[in-house]
């Protein structure tokens, strides 16, 4: 059995100019006040790695050109589409009168659990992701239409907000490809 590692253009990856001008899944992942700027750049790596249509980077969290967010983004912080609020309540906001389906990623009473939600194809969804050790804001919970818990088995009640992210984007890829 061959397992010789592939190079880089063994991979066939695409260029940003393709990569902008190619098919994303109907995904918009919102950051709620994420202060570390390797998080910021590991969301984006991941958002490019399963093309999701945006990044909404809102209140403290940093936006690009950041040498912090490059150094895990590699970069894609400059093929997927990012747009800057305030507010992340007024990107909720935004979203649902855009048509999205916002999900709060967070523990709340009546949470759905990952592996029990149905997505449609043909509609659109949004995800909040909250800050590292708040998680995302009670008001922007309350805006969104549902909120998607991880299912967890160990001592720990949390996980690292980019794995959070990497954990619910291929989910939804898989769902929505």
């Amino acid at each position: 059995m061959n397992r010789r590692k592939l190079n880089v253009e063994e991979l066939n990856r695409l260029s940003i100019e393709e990569f902008q001008s190619a098919d994303k899944i109907p995904l918009t992942v919102v950051l709620d006040n994420v202060r570390s700027r390797n998080n910021i750049g590991s969301v984006f790596r991941t958002g490019d790695a399963f093309r999701v249509e945006e990044i909404v980077l809102c209140g403290i969290t940093s936006v690009p050109p950041n040498a912090e967010i490059h150094k895990t983004a590699l970069g894609a912080e400059n093929s997927v589409k990012w747009t800057y609020y305030n507010e992340t309540l007024s990107a909720v906001r935004q979203l649902k009168k855009a048509g999205s389906i916002v999900f709060a990623v967070e523990q709340t009473e009546n949470s759905l659990s990952l592996e029990n939600i149905r997505l449609d194809k043909s509609k659109r969804y949004a995800v909040v992701l909250g800050h590292e050790v708040h998680g995302v804001q009670q008001a922007v919970v309350d805006e969104c239409d549902h909120c998607i818990e991880i299912p967890q088995f160990g001592t720990k009640h949390s996980l690292n907000v980019s794995v959070a992210a990497g954990i619910v984007i291929w989910d939804f890829f898989k769902a929505l490809i």
